[in-house]
């Protein structure tokens, strides 16, 4: 059977119709294998080929409708094997040797495209940056130049074209594919935080070059355009539209010398910014990068947060979902949702006496039906306007003093507390740990916070580290002493036993390292 016999076949090829169908895997095990096998210039395959290059010897019948199916579809051409017939059998038995027709060749293309552009990562590429550089230089001494030969003009520019395009897809590509590891951080928290800082480095690599390179080939398109680069791109066209197809050559100079204008000025936009409103593409990529990083580090201080302990609004309430399930009744429920939540009944639906009165004779239970409840009888007044307002003057509005007075208070207590835990803690210089001495709750929890910020910060096979706090008020130095055993730590909490390391804590808002750092 081939396309041409089968009386169902459709007019119009359908050559992604196999996406969507109930074998699908199996189609594209069939096709990819044609495609591996057009990469070996082999151009026909017999359904045994496949079938041995898919691994599935005893599928053959499998296979076969398959390639059938496809070749309804137009992915395929079923042409006559006649070069195994040796007897007038063979010649009525139907063989068939199978290849790839123009639209199953353009949909498998398509398709690699696609999963290519899904899969890519892309890179920041300084070296790329370096080669536009250079080749504009190259550029700018043949504007300079009498007479130029067109060969050499057309090849510089089309290797310029194609450096400066992989630039512009791979950034493109990175920082997508840098935003998916942001949005994904939670999914492996300890591989996150291992690849982080070597991502920052990279990055800021790039931010570096792209703002030395950047303003370099900045110069160099402005000089060359007072050079005369029209004239290089003339040529270019001109030596381009020579191997043009006869019947497609009117016209054809113009519109190669557009599209080499139109790659010029793509290149032209990409490094040179119009106003402070039209900033170039380097100057947005850059802003970018900076922002990516800006974001890596704060979802790197999330997770230390959420690691240490402290506040976490999505640890909080998973916390509070545990308490709820281990309520022994609906009552405590109920009392422990006025705990967290603070919501009591609606402030304008009072109650009168009459009505308590009769609540507390029934006691109704939280889970009375509404209809065997006690009633609430509400004001006339309320019920036929929406609205109740007292007679009477106004409530007379309280004053807050005395209880803003006492959250000050509060607030310079624990000020002054934080304070003194940070001294208390500034080594003043190298010291090991079994140095540190007694330590009081608070000076204990800054300790705590500081130790896991470093011990996050260390790859494996470390042995120092040095970090700031995610403020950045504070840095601590921290290094292993191999064999120097297990040390206590004793605080008003306990005792913190660990092995010994040597740490040194700065406090960086303390005038000296202010001035220091000034």
């Amino acid at each position: 059977m081939t396309a041409e016999q089968s009386s169902d076949t459709p007019t119009e090829p359908q050559p992604f119709a196999h996406l969507s169908a109930k074998n699908a895997p199996l189609y594209r095990d069939v096709l990819l294998t044609f495609a591996r096998a057009r990469d070996r210039f082999i151009v026909h395959m017999r359904p045994e080929d496949i079938t041995a290059d898919l691994g599935r010897p005893g599928d053959v019948d499998a296979v076969t409708g398959a390639l059938e199916q496809l070749v309804e579809w137009g992915n395929l051409r079923a042409d006559p094997d006649t070069s195994r017939v040796t007897s007038v059998a063979d010649f009525h038995r139907a063989r068939y040797l199978f290849q790839l027709t123009t639209a199953g060749q353009a949909a498998e293309e398509a398709l690699a495209v696609y999963d290519e552009a899904l899969g890519r990562r892309g890179s920041l590429q300084s070296v790329a940056l370096e080669d536009i550089a250079g080749q504009l230089r190259a550029l700018l001494e043949m504007a300079g130049a009498d007479e130029n030969d067109p060969a050499k003009v057309h090849l510089l520019l089309l290797a310029l074209a194609e450096r400066f395009t992989g630039l512009a897809d791979n950034a493109q590509a990175f920082m997508a594919s840098l935003r998916r590891v942001i949005d994904f951080a939670d999914g492996d928290v300890e591989a996150f935080i291992a690849y982080k800082q070597r991502l920052i480095d990279y990055v800021n690599k790039f931010i570096a070059d792209l703002a030395n390179r950047g303003s370099e080939i900045a110069t160099l398109l402005g000089r060359l355009d007072q050079a005369g680069v029209e004239r290089l791109l003339t040529v270019a066209a001109r030596r381009e539209a020579a191997d043009v197809a006869p019947d497609e050559r009117e016209n054809a100079y113009d519109g190669c010398l557009s599209s080499w204008r139109n790659r010029w000025r793509g290149l032209h936009d990409w490094f040179v910014s119009a106003d402070s409103r039209h900033p170039s593409q380097a100057r947005l990529l850059r802003g970018a990068a900076v922002t990516a990083i800006t974001q890596l580090i704060d979802t790197v201080a999330a997770l230390n947060e959420r690691r240490s302990g402290r506040s976490d609004r999505s640890a909080d309430f998973r916390t509070l979902a545990r308490w709820f399930a281990q309520a022994p009744d609906d009552v405590a429920a109920h009392r422990l949702w006025r705990a967290a939540f603070g919501l009591t009944s609606a402030r304008h639906l009072t109650a009168s006496q009459e009505t308590i009165a009769e609540w507390a004779e029934e006691q109704p239970t939280p889970n009375t039906p509404w209809q065997l409840a006690p009633g609430v009888r509400i004001s006339p007044q309320l019920r036929r306007t929406g609205s109740y307002e007292r007679r009477g003057q106004p409530n007379r509005v309280a004053d807050r003093g005395e209880q803003r007075q006492l959250l000050a208070e509060q607030a310079a207590r624990e000020s002054e507390q934080v304070a003194a835990a940070r001294e208390r803690l500034a080594t003043g210089g190298p010291i090991r740990l079994s140095q540190l001495g007694r330590l009081d709750t608070r000076a204990f929890r800054l300790f705590l916070g500081l130790l896991g910020d470093a011990l996050s910060t260390r790859l494996p096979g470390d042995n120092e580290v040095r970090t700031t706090t995610s403020d950045g008020t504070m840095e601590v130095r921290l290094s292993i002493i191999r064999g120097g055993g297990v040390v206590r730590i004793e605080t008003e909490d306990g005792t913190l036993r660990g092995p010994e390391h040597v740490i040194e804590i700065v406090d960086l808002t303390s005038r000296g390292e202010t001035e220091a750092i000034a």
